[in-house]
């Protein structure tokens, strides 16, 4: 599927209301893509469809660390009736705390959050990308997935895990033409970070990150971006 056929597709954009989510939807929607994304805040999905009201945009409720949230938006993303081009695994939720401290039952939460919800996304949505002979996955991780440090605790833990469920889904899709890239953010100034008594200058845009993911849609249908790493131009916080 090349680029300036995207217009006639499907981009599955999780957790699509805030942050770099919505920084996706904004730059499919304005490619004159066909988008699909979802909330588990009733609020905040109101909020987006009141100001990007748009025959393009379906925006649904859905709690995708529950099973059934993912089947619920994957039946309502079927409904459509569309070919999907990309999907992007983008809901997360980063609690830091040091392992010793943390409460009971956060990795439990932040791998369902992190974790499970990628991969039931990906795991429904995967027949459909295989009749279709293309798509594109993406997962928005972090570099707690490529390094531990003091404080991420069960964050750190469920990116390493999503880091190893991007890994397998390239190595098992990459025979049928899907390709898959994994993205790796720094700090991004998100609502993660409220509250923060930071200059914003020491962190990434959410349309940093976004960007990066039209680039890798870009290149040829022989080549796959496999992993990208963005941090603030003056490292990590």
């Amino acid at each position: 599927m090349k680029t300036k056929d995207l217009s006639e597709t499907l981009a599955v954009v999780s957790g699509g209301t805030r942050g770099i989510g919505l920084a996706l939807v904004q730059g499919f929607l304005k490619a004159g893509m066909h988008v699909a994304t979802c909330s588990r805040s009733s609020q905040h999905v109101e909020s987006l469809r009141k100001t990007h009201a748009s025959s393009r945009l379906d925006v649904f409720s859905a709690d995708l660390s529950q099973r059934e949230g993912v089947r619920s938006f994957v039946r309502e993303i079927h409904a459509l009736k569309l070919p999907i081009s990309v999907l992007v695994n983008n809901v997360g939720n980063f609690v830091p705390a040091y392992l010793k401290d943390e409460p009971e039952g956060q990795l439990e939460s932040l791998m369902a959050t992190n974790l499970y919800s990628a991969y039931w996304l990906s795991r429904d949505l995967i027949p459909k990308f295989i009749s279709q002979k293309f798509g594109h996955i993406f997962n928005i991780n972090s570099v707690a997935g490529l390094q531990a440090y003091p404080q991420g605790g069960s964050y750190s833990i469920s990116k390493f895990a999503m880091r190893g469920l991007g890994l397998a889904l390239r190595a098992e899709l990459k025979e049928y033409g899907i390709r898959v890239t994994n993205i790796f953010p720094g700090a991004v100034l998100t609502d993660s970070w409220k509250g923060t008594t930071l200059p914003s200058s020491r962190f990434m845009r959410p349309e940093d990150i976004a960007n990066m993911v039209w680039q890798s849609l870009a290149v040829s249908e022989r080549s796959n971006v496999e992993d990208i790493i963005l941090r603030p131009v003056g490292g990590d916080l």
